[in-house]
């Protein structure tokens, strides 16, 4: 049995729906903090179970039967993410889990400037120290972050940035495939996928890179333009951004700068039989409707 965790969200929401392309519904088990938002899946033969990382008594019968459980990180900026994260984890352990995956991020480290990556190296931990077979998906900086990061790049001509390195921009579609295929190959008893998996685009440009990307792709001139780091967070809060978000974004940044989301891995593109999404293809994408 697999069991997926944050399936009415957009990532393993995604990852479920490959699922269901490779394996039979009734081998699935979606677990959500509101039942009934998970009832697309229900409609289709999934089982459906009340489960929430902030009530841990509610995680053990969650997760009971599971051969593999993926685990979401969590999403929310004003919670303690890591002692969510380390409820679940020790909720697999009683429960008898086989094999535990988890939605890391490429960046994670104890030492990154951008908060999630701490996070997402400490639950690393838990998981190790779990005892249980696992496997971490460090998936690359999602693409469609771009959208707001590059900000208003068509009308201004320029990509403003309080710092720039280098980031393996990578789409959040390509990162929820290759976890069904990394489930599917667990499942068929595939060695070689435990532990960290660094899951990424080919391709780590700079904002720099972009905006020479860009103007190329248009014909128009695009430019770089670096601020300094506490005038652009006082742009962002005086533009209405909140205080707590615009330093969120900061840390991004400074991470990109040390290097953090530098490396890239052919995994990726070996695990989806066909070439990732880039960083250009996020930002010249038709605007949603």
């Amino acid at each position: 049995m697999i069991i997926i965790t944050g399936a009415t969200g957009a990532l393993n929401g995604a990852t479920t729906e490959h699922l269901l392309h490779r394996f039979p519904a009734e081998e699935l088990v979606v677990v959500a903090r509101d039942p009934a938002g998970a009832e697309r899946f229900a409609r289709r033969g999934v089982a459906v179970r009340h489960g929430d990382y902030a009530e841990p008594d509610t995680l053990v019968p969650a997760f009971t039967g599971a051969d593999q459980l993926l685990l979401v990180s969590s999403n929310d900026p004003s919670a303690d993410a890591v002692a969510l994260h380390t409820a679940a984890v020790d909720a697999a352990v009683r429960a008898g889990v086989g094999h535990v995956l988890y939605t890391s991020h490429q960046g994670a480290s104890p030492g990154t400037p951008f908060g999630p990556g701490r996070d997402h190296a400490a639950t690393e931990v838990a998981l190790e120290r779990s005892g249980l077979p696992w496997t971490s998906l460090r998936n690359g900086f999602y693409a469609h972050s771009l959208a707001w990061l590059a900000g208003d790049w068509r009308s201004t001509g320029a990509v403003t940035v309080p710092a720039d390195g280098p980031v393996s921009w990578t789409a959040r579609e390509d990162a929820a495939e290759a976890a069904a295929v990394v489930i599917a190959r667990l499942a068929a008893g595939e060695g070689g996928l435990e532990g960290p998996l660094t899951l990424t685009a080919g391709e780590a440009p700079t904002f720099a890179d972009l905006a020479d990307l860009l103007s190329e792709a248009t014909g128009r001139r695009v430019e770089r333009v670096l601020v300094d780091p506490e005038e652009w967070l006082a742009a962002q809060v005086g533009a209405g951004r909140p205080e707590a978000v615009a330093r969120f974004v900061l840390g991004m940044h400074r991470a990109a700068a040390e290097g953090f989301f530098a490396g890239t891995s052919p995994l990726l593109a070996d695990l989806l039989e066909r070439r990732p999404a880039t960083a250009l293809d996020a930002l010249t994408a038709p605007p949603p409707h």
